[in-house]
């Protein structure tokens, strides 16, 4: 074993060492459901911020922003301006207006005015769903880093242990952590991940005297593109179906991360609505941050690094293209500084999944035990200790389902699924939201359609998309039944989302309350009550 293997495998261990101290820390300080689903509502608009930036800023964006950007140019940092103005939308239309008409989940504030069965199974079935897709992606992720960094691409066996070691980890995370110890990793993280990413940017600039045109030419020029590398067209826009497709993703990215569930339920950790809006200015300040780095990330490795076809930024898609930046910067292959920010870059990749993982396993369980099981099942009679410990079940089952569909899913193409995540919640979740917070008629059904209505749309067109069949690099390589031609369904399911909510609205039976639309607005605008219990 080679002495950046040794460096990489030592500080994976320090981190996963220092986030389990965290998570017994948080274990002792976690007393009722407030502390386990929201901290205790404990958090400052700074320390949320934080939080909301290490459970946003994924594998995905670290990892694979920075590679597209390496391999398409300026068609790769799109991901990057996609993911930013997105919390423009968060902040304008729901941080606020969610922390004070919720209490733990979702669910909470669609059912505020609604009856409480139907809309909080779909709420339940839908957040699964989304943390899922984003699960798999984050588990499958992991394995292949780990193996790619050490060396052992294609040892199976090795991709497997890494998987459950992850699921195991996400599991005790949560479970005996709850939200605070969530919180604290994905504050942990987001430091670590801001600290590593300035200094690969600094050292990189250092290269080409701080000069960005430079920087630019270079990564052009070593491309083999030219101007062309610097312009749109590498990765969309090549033919009308092309630009269609970028059209959808864009859609997908800007408004899915205000239907994110496991980015909606931060907002309940903070004491106050002006706390929760603070938090989601840190958040666009942090997250803009690192966005901009990752063109200088990205452009390096383009500079930098061989990116042709068959070389290992080429064949991992571009995900190992940080960790080989860092190495590069270091003092390339073989030196001890080269090793050093090698295994910096790759241990801070793998807490940034840690941290990911440990938001959205814990975002499922609180909607099981919250709607499901309190609610739904138990019609509200069941105490804060029993609904707890059914939390902490359904955190053991949602892992020990996702490290199973892991490791069948490692064969597969795994950047659709976050596509997907962020188009289900664009599609099912957002519009039930706004029209819940800014509708007075909207009711139960048109609720319940908007959600499975956009969820099964979404799931559906994927299915039927080039994604799944149709082409050398579909999930199905050897069939043909895409017929929806492109591969991001935003396009059709965002405003087939908003239009069954709607006709689903026309369609009920029942009258809108408008005394509960006239105390939701009151509660939403003013955070009155935004402690007790929601309505049954």
């Amino acid at each position: 074993m080679n002495t950046s293997s040794m460096l990489t495998i030592g500080l994976f261990l320090a981190v996963v060492a220092l986030t389990i101290g965290i998570t017994i820390w948080a274990s002792r300080n976690t007393k009722g459901a407030a502390d386990y689903y929201a901290g205790g509502r404990g958090f400052s608009g700074f320390q949320n911020g934080l939080a909301i930036g290490g459970d946003y800023m994924s594998a995905a964006s670290f990892l694979g922003i920075s590679g597209a950007i390496a391999l398409y140019g300026y068609d790769g940092f799109l991901y990057s301006i996609g993911f930013l103005v997105a919390w423009l939308v968060a902040l304008l239309l729901i941080a606020e207006l969610l922390r004070n008409s919720g209490r733990y989940t979702m669910g909470d504030q669609l059912a505020y005015r609604m009856r409480q069965v139907p809309v909080r199974t779909a709420a339940s079935a839908s957040t699964i769903v989304v943390s899922i897709f984003y699960l798999l992606a984050q588990m499958v992720g992991a394995g292949s880093l780990v193996a790619l960094l050490l060396g052992v691409t294609g040892n199976q066996l090795l991709q497997n242990i890494v998987i459950v070691i992850v699921g195991a980890l996400m599991i005790i995370y949560v479970t005996f952590g709850g939200m605070k110890g969530t919180t604290w990793v994905q504050i942990v993280k987001a430091v670590l991940l801001m600290i590593g990413s300035l200094l690969i940017t600094i050292l990189v600039l250092a290269m080409f005297r701080f000069n960005i045109s430079d920087l630019l030419a270079a990564g052009a020029e070593n491309a083999g593109k030219g101007e062309a590398f610097l312009q749109p067209g590498q990765l969309y826009g090549k033919d009308l179906v092309g630009q269609f497709d970028f059209l959808s993703l864009g859609l997908a990215l800007v408004l899915g991360t205000a239907g994110l569930p496991h980015i909606l339920i931060r907002f309940y950790t903070t004491p106050t609505a002006a706390a929760a809006r603070k938090s989601v200015l840190w958040a666009i300040g942090l997250i803009g941050a690192f966005y901009l780095m990752t063109l200088v990330l990205g452009f390096g490795a383009a500079a930098l690094l061989d990116t042709g076809d068959g070389s290992a930024v080429r064949k991992s898609s571009g995900n190992v293209a940080s960790p080989l930046l860092a190495e590069a910067v270091g003092g390339g292959p073989g030196s001890i500084g080269g090793a050093v920010l090698l295994a910096l870059i790759s241990a801070v990749a793998f807490a940034t999944i840690l941290a990911v993982v440990a938001g959205l396993t814990l975002t499922s369980a609180t909607s099981v035990a919250h709607d499901l099981y309190a609610t739904v099942i138990k019609k509200g009679r069941v105490s804060e200790g029993q609904e707890v410990r059914v939390a902490r079940i359904a955190a053991i089952v949602i892992g020990a389902i996702a490290i199973g569909l892991a490791l069948l899913a490692q064969g597969l193409n795994i950047a659709f699924l976050v596509a997907l995540a962020f188009a289900v919640a664009a599609s099912a979740n957002l519009p039930a939201l706004l029209y819940n917070l800014f509708w007075k008629r909207f009711n139960t059904l048109g609720a319940v359609c908007s959600i499975y209505g956009g969820l099964i749309i979404t799931v559906g067109l994927v299915i039927f998309s080039p994604v799944v069949s149709g082409s050398e690099k579909s999930l199905i390589p050897w069939a043909d039944f895409a017929w929806f031609p492109l591969n991001n369904p935003g396009l059709v399911s965002i405003p087939a989302g908003f239009l069954l909510g709607f006709i689903g609205t026309m369609l009920g039976k029942e009258s809108a309350s408008e005394e509960g639309y006239a105390e939701l607005s009151v509660r939403s605008l003013t955070g009155a009550g935004a402690e007790k219990a929601v309505k049954h």
